[in-house]
């Protein structure tokens, strides 16, 4: 204890920050590797392309609405979707239910409808955000992408058959599936939160008030301070809310809707299972749509 306390105040704080973070996290990601080795174990091409809708527009529109039924976080949502990957779910379908999934299930939606005062109107403008963003980025991954996306080891990865082991022997290879992708995972989430923590500690929030002039300012401020404090989805409104009094609507709105989708440590768990083209794409599109579509609320409402 008394080696603790000869340590800086900001020292301690980064350090109570980033085991904040940890702790938040880990049951998403943990929570992602076990669906992760669901899909590994009982889940065969087949049965993916049986459940798909057979035109490229109903696919993309597949996996922009899919993520309602998940109460699924952004901390663990990066194995799931390089799980589809190797499932050969096309990357149309895949990225809009990365994008969309953190966002519009139903326990999100309802963490934003009350940080907000019981606020529908925050909770529906959240939500068409990231629907959005998931439907531009699965028309340019359907019409005009024209690549695999994950990495080439990733991608080679071969298809293993699990149908031949008794139902126990299959609930045992979810477990391994599911270890072996939570500290191949976990490791990029630990240097993700290290670096949001001190991010927060050393970057005082009254600078980056002071600093937030024009609405357009306001709003790209408020989209990178979503991305350095990689706070989770579920979360992340309670936040948003305090920052209302001194950014206002758009600019907040940025923050909620961009928050899951760039963060530091989706990006470096992203960096494990994709090709660093797709993500540099990834970000310029998530940013470019987030900032319009703010400014646009910004000017109707």
């Amino acid at each position: 204890m008394t080696a603790f306390q000869q340590l800086p105040s900001s020292v301690l704080q980064t350090g109570a920050i980033f085991l904040s973070i940890i702790i938040e996290a880990l049951p998403f990601v943990l929570i992602g590797s076990i669906v992760s080795g669901l899909i590994e174990v009982y889940i065969t091409p087949d049965k993916v392309y049986h459940l798909l809708p057979r035109n490229r527009w109903g696919r993309i529109f597949f996996g922009t609405f899919v993520g309602m039924l998940f109460p699924s976080c952004e901390c663990g949502i990066v194995p799931i979707i390089n799980r589809f990957l190797e499932k050969k779910v096309p990357s149309y379908t895949a990225v809009p239910f990365l994008v969309t999934a953190p966002v519009i299930n139903p326990i999100v939606l309802f963490a934003t409808y009350s940080a907000f005062g019981n606020s529908f109107h925050v909770a529906l403008l959240r939500a068409l955000g990231s629907i959005l963003v998931a439907v531009i980025l699965g028309i340019f991954l359907g019409f005009f992408w024209q690549e695999p996306i994950q990495k080439e080891n990733r991608f080679a990865c071969h298809e293993h058959d699990f149908s031949h082991l008794s139902p126990a022997k299959k609930v045992f290879q979810v477990f391994v599936q599911a270890i072996d992708e939570f500290f191949d995972t976990g490791r990029y989430l630990v240097f993700g939160c290290l670096f949001a923590s001190i991010i927060q500690v050393y970057v005082p929030t009254r600078i980056l008030t002071s600093i937030s002039a024009t609405p357009l300012f306001a709003i790209l401020l408020l989209m990178l301070l979503a991305f350095l404090l990689s706070l989770c989805s579920e979360a992340d409104a309670f936040i948003g809310a305090s920052l209302l009094s001194s950014f206002g609507l758009a600019p907040v709105l940025a923050f909620l809707v961009i928050g899951p989708m760039l963060d530091i440590k989706n990006i470096l768990m992203m960096k494990n299972y994709l090709k660093a083209r797709f993500i540099s794409h990834f970000i310029t599109i998530v940013t470019l749509v987030v900032l319009v579509y703010s400014l646009l609320i910004g000017v109707i409402l």
